[in-house]
């Protein structure tokens, strides 16, 4: 992988897993948590699912356009009941 970043001109940073939550099986990384969360809830816009643009400048576009429409659901729908006191995600 590393090989492969170098001659995309990529930086590929292998990050180790922490001794402490050694055996304890699956434990997500915190920091990489919240990127896959985000990319995941990117996907559910049809248009990023599917690649059908030929220029990069029109996917940031859509990318921004579904960040935004994500931001202006959390922010103006209101709160499930019963999830009242569930803190935000840092």
């Amino acid at each position: 992988m590393i090989i492969h970043g170098a001659v995309k001109d990529i930086t590929v940073e292998v990050v180790r897993r922490n001794p402490d939550d050694e055996g304890k099986g699956f434990v997500p990384q915190p920091k990489r948590w919240v990127v896959e969360q985000v990319n995941g809830t990117l996907m559910l816009h049809r248009g990023l699912a599917r690649n059908y643009d030929h220029r990069p400048d029109i996917a940031a576009y859509r990318v921004y356009w579904a960040s935004t429409a994500g931001m202006l659901r959390r922010l103006t729908t209101p709160t499930p009941t019963g999830r009242d006191d569930v803190e935000p995600a840092a």
